[in-house]
């Protein structure tokens, strides 16, 4: 067992809106929840039990769920099982909270050493049971709504008052807090006033037992059934606004206008559902692509477990995230990680997760969200394969830095000092 865990038994992980256990890609499952359910396994290989309370969200889902030996899923009624949006959550947070103290309370007395909250909501039902059983709240913001108001996609919707008021609450009752980079750091010390002592940087992970160049991108391409010649650009995650979608479509629309000749090799895979503020116009998407003339381009498919996920980063030439906002942007590790060079928009995580040098480069950072310039930066890499395969071999080799167990130990380690200091 790693040293610092030797005091630590049991943690409390809260995740209100999204369980780690719903498949990534659509609704309000994406990274976070890739992130929530690593982190508790790997946490449990170092023996520490890890319970994570999320919202039920159906009535098929069992009250308890028992993931690997250590890690315990509890999800705690609160609302409505469907059709509650995470607008609406706020309002569950006294309900949900009840739940996750009753669940406690059949225990014996200091069950859990330390409270790890995942998403503003979570923080404020962390900040309570934290407070109720004496213990240390470590808190991870994943998105900050200041963060997010700052650079909206056109259309979207502003982050409200009342998210911004409960994050900084959370902020200040916080013992510890998590940021995936230096970059989300200077964002919680400049834009919340977060005491510098307590924030401690940990990079999140990638599964490299799943993710890796494996047999390559024919092999790959010959299981998906893509055909061998083809340019093939990827997006990955949620569709909405935020994370653009609609960006890569247009910009492959500028890039046949310009040069027609693209068209019969040009293959642009969408994969995700719909999310956020997306849900209000689900088809918008698909809408785009045939107003642009792109049908025979594009292709926009649902999300696919791990190992197929896998299969589609490695076949792809290119994988694109041109989101607005990310803190840190697990799929350009997961794609970097199976040897696949990322375009990504040059904002807050992404700046961290793609090294966009000239020598030691693993992908390009794309300074603004215009799609003649993503078009540029396509077309370049796509008419230089030995360029490619450079950045390719790069990325796979700095993903292997990435493991979820470093995250799981500096985590631990936060932790410990967490309960240390909750104790002095």
């Amino acid at each position: 067992m790693h040293g610092s865990s030797r005091a630590l038994s049991r943690v409390a992980v809260v995740s209100v809106h999204t369980s780690p256990l719903a498949q990534p890609g659509t609704g309000d499952a994406g990274g976070m929840n890739v992130y929530v359910l690593e982190l508790a396994r790997q946490v449990a290989r170092r023996g520490v039990e890890v319970e994570v309370f999320t919202r039920r969200t159906s009535s098929d889902q069992p009250p308890v769920v028992d993931d690997v030996p250590g890690v315990r899923v509890r999800h705690v009624a609160a609302g409505p099982y469907e059709g509650l949006a995470k607008e609406d959550l706020p309002g569950q947070l006294c309900a949900f909270t009840a739940g996750v103290l009753h669940a406690e309370a059949h225990q014996d007395e200091h069950h859990f050493d330390v409270v790890h909250s995942h998403y503003w909501l979570s923080g404020q039902v962390g900040w309570l049971t934290a407070d109720r059983w004496d213990v240390p709240l470590v808190h991870s913001m994943h998105t900050m709504a200041k963060v997010k108001n700052a650079a909206l996609a056109e259309g979207d919707v502003p982050e409200p008052a009342g998210r911004v008021i409960g994050e900084q609450q959370v902020v200040d009752a916080a013992d510890r807090l998590v940021a995936n980079t230096g970059a989300e750091r200077d964002d919680l010390v400049t834009l919340y006033g977060a005491d510098p002592a307590k924030v401690a940087v940990v990079p999140p992970g990638v599964d490299l037992d799943t993710f890796g160049p494996g047999p390559g991108r024919a092999a790959s391409r010959e299981r998906l059934g893509w055909p061998a010649d083809a340019h093939v650009l990827l997006f990955v995650g949620r569709i909405q606004p935020l994370k653009a979608p609609d960006l890569l479509v247009r910009a492959a629309a500028v890039l046949l206008r310009e040069q027609p000749w693209r068209r019969e090799r040009l293959r642009v895979v969408v994969l995700g559902g719909p999310s956020g503020s997306g849900t209000a116009h689900p088809e918008s998407l698909a809408e785009l692509v045939a107003q642009l003339g792109l049908d025979d381009v594009v292709h926009l498919a649902p999300p696919t477990p791990r190992e197929v996920l896998a299969d589609h980063y490695r076949a792809a030439d290119l994988v694109a995230v041109p989101s607005y906002n990310e803190s840190f942007g697990l799929v350009a590790l997961e794609a970097q990680a199976c040897g696949t060079p990322v375009v990504a928009a040059a904002v807050g995580g992404l700046r961290t997760a793609v090294d966009a040098d000239p020598l030691t480069g693993t992908g390009v950072l794309v300074p603004d969200h215009d799609p003649r310039t993503w078009a540029r930066a396509l077309a370049d890499l796509l008419d230089d394969p030995d360029r490619r395969a450079g950045l390719g071999r790069r990325a796979a080799a700095r993903a292997r830095g990435f493991g979820w167990g470093a995250t799981a130990e500096a985590t631990l380690e936060l932790y410990a000092r967490a309960v240390e200091a909750r104790r002095a």
